[in-house]
């Protein structure tokens, strides 16, 4: 594949998930160049500058964010279409793009923030829109928009952080009485199990849920379900395509951060060994939630196969997931034989597709 279309990576952030970020950038910054783009790395650093050139390779290459960085500009001018990084000898130079491929995971980048501001520049990019990138960030809100649609979610009881701070038995009570334990905390916008915890006991839920509150305002406690981990890879816009799922198997009580980033001995099983109906029932409900919540370009959605009923439950849906050499999103695709440079080339064309699409809405009366 051979475009010559300039794609520009914006990796980094300020989120939590900010060496995540750096990994999946370098894998996509060599496919796009493999596919026959021209990509142009451009770096947020922790501090929530953005950077251009060497500065941003400099990032990308694993080094630290530059100290007094020239921060570059996104520009809402149809005439731009792009960026402006300060030149040399004063001024601006421009730095015009196609299509904006992002990878900030987690706040600031996937949760609809960014892509509100590409809109704002009429900026074509890969991935879902403002809407439905913060309703794949908020867990709470993709799964009321799942059980109103007759989709298997798991029981939640939803707490707002100060709802705890002014009755913390009365919210252990209520825990209890519909979830009981053992049960998981988490934040409702985290991702990569940030502040996710695992009470075993009534003792253990208060430690959990400000460890959870540390990360967002909102909290899930979670009926913890004796369950296979399945995940599938989803690519399109309103005729999307399912992958076979494959299956996580953590050697740590649940798949943790660590076990996602900093340890080896997780096992990433692909094919995931299941019977013909639940492969098809897997990606069936996969292509129902990504449709659910009007997604496009990719996303991945995570299921709960429960052990002991057969039962398949919707955990979450993951709107811009990892592309580094573990992630489950890029190997699922190679299994069906499409390699990175490949998938790539599709995603772009893809955000291309949604973009003259949404250009077709009339903006005037006139």
């Amino acid at each position: 594949m051979s475009t010559g279309k300039r794609v520009a990576v914006v990796f980094g952030g300020r989120s939590v998930e900010h060496e995540i970020s750096l990994r999946s950038a370098r894998t996509v910054v060599d496919a796009l160049r493999q596919a026959g783009f021209q990509p142009l790395p451009l770096a947020v650093t922790r501090q929530g500058s953005w950077l251009s050139g060497s500065q941003a390779q400099s990032l990308l290459d694993g080094g630290e964010s530059p100290e007094g960085g020239s921060s570059i500009a996104l520009v809402p001018d149809p005439q731009i279409r792009g960026f402006a990084a300060p030149a040399a000898g004063g001024g601006w130079d421009r730095l015009s793009v196609d299509v904006v491929f992002p990878l900030i995971h987690g706040i600031g980048g996937e949760d609809g923030t960014l892509q509100g501001l590409l809109e704002l520049a009429d900026l074509p990019y890969v991935g879902s829109d403002v809407t439905s990138s913060a309703l794949g960030m908020s867990k709470r809100l993709q799964r009321r928009l799942w059980r109103e649609a007759g989709l298997p979610v798991l029981d939640t009881v939803e707490i707002h952080r100060r709802e705890w701070e002014q009755d913390p038995e009365g919210q252990t009570r209520r825990i209890l009485e519909k979830i009981g334990v053992p049960c998981f905390l988490k934040p409702s916008g985290s991702g990569s199990s940030v502040g996710v915890g695992l009470a075993h006991g009534a003792d253990e839920i208060a430690g959990r849920v400000l460890e959870a509150a540390r990360y967002d305002e909102y909290i899930l406690a979670d009926r913890a379900v004796d369950a296979r981990e399945l995940e599938c890879a989803v690519l399109g816009n309103r005729e999307p395509r399912a992958t076979i799922p494959g299956e996580i198997i953590p050697q740590r009580e649940f798949y943790d951060y660590r076990a996602k980033y900093l340890e080896d001995t997780t096992r990433l099983v692909i094919p995931a060994e299941l019977d013909r109906e639940c492969v098809q029932e897997v990606r069936r409900l996969a292509i129902e939630a990504f449709l659910c919540l009007g997604c496009s370009g990719l996303a991945r959605v995570d299921f709960f196969l429960d052990k002991r009923t057969g039962e398949l439950i919707l955990n979450e849906i993951n709107t811009l997931p990892g592309f580094t050499s573990i992630s489950m999103y890029p190997n699922l695709w190679a299994h069906e034989g499409m390699e990175l440079p490949e998938l790539v080339g599709q995603l772009v064309e893809l955000a291309l597709e949604r973009h003259a699409e949404v250009r077709k809405s009339r903006r005037t009366l006139a």
